[in-house]
């Protein structure tokens, strides 16, 4: 095997961490972003002009791909970006800080493993900081670093970062947030982003860049229970394979073997697993995110839409649920009204039975005298479905406790949803 080929291989086996940055206007969201691209040689070139930067570089144009955000100096959509290091490939989102984009910011989180709150080191902890770290808490991200930005500009003064580093802290407890990382950085100057620079000898923690190659990427998705959303069922019938029948699918969590005693849901039919199949062979054991193709050794019916599960640990199967939604759409969410629920791969038609609360997710307090979400809105409802759900709370399982809220008329994505 020629040299290309051994790095190709070795690149395509490096993890993948998906990535938010959220924070304040202002705070740097972009600028980080950026230094981080150009510092690991994740961009190619930039746009130089005089005065951006300590060298020349405008690093917040490598984000900024709208002319409105160009030209206004801010985030309005979330703008993605890839880049690689030997130890990991990263896709990273930049989402907006104006409270109108919070839609924006919920769906740039969503798929994210690991979130990145910047805060400016001479404002300190705002009102949309918490805003930002309540939502965060709500969907469950389980890896939270604190860029504390611009200490260029307070003399990278450690009593300073010290006291925004506390405040935050005890707000992020209130909210069940107890493993967060703090770190000083300038991601203009470029001290502790990727480069440990030599303005901050007091911080011994690891550069921004080197907390994120070390994050466990599958750790919590491995903990969970087996779940396994069928997508598509194969019967191909050719002469080589007259009767196969296999489920096709992403393991959304946990593992399985050949052997295993599993439950088909809704309907309760059991059986063993006889295959693990894949494009590359046969496996004896398969874990999520992997896409396989399961057989079984008894013939049972199996559709898409169904969820296949280990016996002896199954999810919750319900026609009524209570969810915490963020609400996208213009059109407000109101109670009586029919929607569409799309979770995993199965839709059901849905009905607001009753809207429970408001969240002043700035205050953290809850208004329970509301009767409606309007858009960027968060609050807890209860849906009635047409057909049972398989479900898990999403505090124990981000892929199965989840869904998104599609109008029945428009058939627009007008919510997102945490299963409570």
């Amino acid at each position: 095997m020629s040299n290309s080929d051994q790095n190709q291989n070795q690149h395509q086996n490096i993890e993948l961490l998906r990535l938010v940055t959220v924070g304040s206007v202002d705070d740097g969201k972009s600028t980080l972003i950026g230094r981080l691209l150009y510092d690991t040689k994740g961009a190619l070139a930039v746009r130089k002009e005089e005065g951006e930067g300590a060298d020349g570089i405008d690093l917040a144009q490598l984000t900024d791909g709208l002319a409105a955000e160009r030209e206004q100096g801010i985030t309005i959509d979330v703008a993605y970006r890839y880049f690689a290091t030997p130890k990991r490939k990263f896709i990273m989102a930049d989402c907006p800080g104006h409270e109108q984009y919070t839609r924006n910011m919920v769906t740039g989180s969503s798929t994210a493993n690991a979130a990145i709150i910047l805060i400016d080191a001479r404002k300190g902890v705002l009102q949309q900081t918490r805003r930002h770290t309540h939502i965060i808490s709500l969907l469950g991200l389980p890896h939270l670093i604190v860029a504390i930005n611009k200490m260029d500009l307070i003399d990278y003064d450690e009593a300073t970062f010290l006291k925004v580093k506390e405040e935050l802290t005890e707000f992020c407890a209130r909210q069940g947030i107890h493993d967060l990382i703090c770190i000083p950085v300038s991601a203009l100057a470029g001290d502790m982003v990727v480069d440990r620079g030599n303005n901050m000898d007091w911080y011994q923690g690891r550069t921004v860049l080197e907390t994120l190659e070390g994050i466990d990427v599958n750790a919590h998705v491995d903990e969970c229970d087996f779940r396994f959303p069928v997508q598509l069922v194969s019967r191909p019938q050719t002469k080589e394979l007259p009767d196969f029948r296999g489920f096709m699918g992403r393991i959304a969590s946990g593992t399985v073997k050949v052997g295993d005693e599993i439950v088909q849901l809704p309907a309760g039919k059991k059986s063993k697993i006889k295959e693990v199949i894949t494009f590359d062979g046969n496996l004896d054991e398969a874990f999520a995110p992997q896409s396989v193709t399961l057989t079984l050794e008894d013939e049972i019916d199996i559709s898409r839409g169904d969820t296949i599960v280990h016996a002896d640990k199954t999810p919750q199967t319900e026609k009524e649920i209570d969810a915490i939604v963020c609400w996208m759409g213009e059109e407000p969410l109101s109670s009586r009204k029919k929607y569409f629920i799309k979770h995993t791969t199965n839709t059901v038609k849905a009905m607001v039975s009753e809207i429970k609360y408001r969240t002043d997710i700035n205050e953290l307090t809850q208004d329970e005298s509301v009767n409606e979400l309007a858009m960027n809105e968060i609050g807890k409802v209860s849906l009635k479905l047409t057909s049972p759900l398989t479900f898990d709370r999403y505090a124990d399982n981000r892929a199965t406790g989840s869904f998104i809220i599609i109008d029945s008329f428009t058939n627009n994505t007008v919510g997102a949803a945490m299963i409570c």
